[in-house]
């Protein structure tokens, strides 16, 4: 086997670990908002009891990862993805580590007195969860024209977080018995935010794979120097 098609086919296997953990992240994001929303502690716990998972699957990325760049002196697009995909298995880990948060949540949120609706919240969770899957399905189309949209919707999350907070305080300043189960939302809400930060850094990496830009800061907006040239693997 060439040394070529050997690291095509490891860079294949790399991709096939992160888009298997991407997936189990998205999922346990969906389940820890329907779990609070649903306030089914069952739900919750499933989502908590996924956390080692990730954390396993992030671990298998880096030592494959890293394997690859000391063994293969991989060049171009390929060298791009494996450094990319390091940054993307971190990012995942974290967004698993805040549904978790947010799974933790719940029961604390069922003992509580019932809160009045945040509709805020929810739409909160809707554009931070559409974030994230938009993000992973651009990193495994390569689309980065769908990347580059999405650190648009970071800014409503942000403005919604702030909503958030001021609906909560005023609820917990006329009742003092929800300043429990007030702190308890925003924690949720800081979370979601986060995890909306996180999709708009995937977002970012796929540009960088893609075109070879950081669009990280304004200022940084313009290409990379070429790389060595090389007969890339497609990914």
């Amino acid at each position: 086997m060439s040394g070529q098609r050997h690291l095509h086919e490891e860079v294949e296997r790399l991709q096939t670990r992160l888009v298997g953990m991407a997936g189990v992240a998205e999922d346990m994001v969906h389940l820890s908002v329907e779990a609070l929303q649903t306030r089914d502690a069952d739900m919750a716990a499933r989502v908590i009891d996924r956390d080692e998972a990730v954390d396993a699957a992030e671990m298998e990325i880096d030592d494959l990862a890293i394997s690859l760049l000391a063994l293969q002196q991989p060049m171009a697009r390929d060298l791009r993805f494996i450094t990319m995909a390091m940054k993307i298995s971190n990012d995942l880990e974290r967004v698993g580590d805040h549904a978790v948060n947010i799974a933790q949540t719940v029961p604390f949120v069922i003992d509580a007195p019932p809160f009045p609706p945040l509709p805020e919240l929810d739409e909160m969770s809707r554009i931070a969860t559409g974030m994230l899957a938009d993000a992973l399905d651009a990193f495994v189309r390569l689309d980065s024209n769908v990347a580059r949209e999405i650190s648009r919707c970071d800014d409503r999350v942000d403005e919604l977080r702030d909503n958030v907070f001021r609906v909560l305080l005023t609820h917990m300043m006329e009742d003092p018995r929800r300043i429990g189960a007030g702190m308890d939302m925003f924690l949720v809400s800081r979370n979601l935010e986060r995890i909306a930060d996180l999709a708009t850094n995937i977002a970012e990496d796929v540009v960088f794979l893609v075109e070879g830009r950081n669009i990280k800061h304004a200022a940084a907006a313009a290409p990379l120097q070429p790389l060595p040239s090389a007969a890339p693997s497609e990914v």
